[in-house]
């Protein structure tokens, strides 16, 4: 008869859970987009697009919400960033 001490039981050690998203190589075209990093990442390309949900996925790993915020690859977070004065705001004529 096995004793208690020879049974394995899972726990949370045995796993490999993380809420960070992963970055698979995406951009796979030329020029490469500008990665998650760097200050223009919002020029890259769109990989998917929601706007009934109100984001888009960017070919670096960027999820780019209608407000202007951010959620970068890494799980860091851009706080929106539109005018808040629409006073501001050039219309074109």
């Amino acid at each position: 008869m096995a004793d208690a001490t020879s049974r394995r039981t899972h726990t949370s050690a045995d796993t490999d859970h993380t809420t960070e998203r992963k970055n698979p190589s995406m951009c796979q075209h030329q020029p490469p987009c500008p990665s998650a990093d760097s200050a223009d990442r919002e020029s890259a390309r769109l990989v998917a697009h929601h706007p009934e949900q109100g984001w888009s996925l960017l070919c670096n790993g960027v999820l780019l919400f209608e407000d202007t915020g951010e959620l970068l690859p890494d799980g860091r977070v851009i706080a929106p960033h539109r005018p808040l004065d629409t006073g501001q705001v050039a219309t074109a004529a």
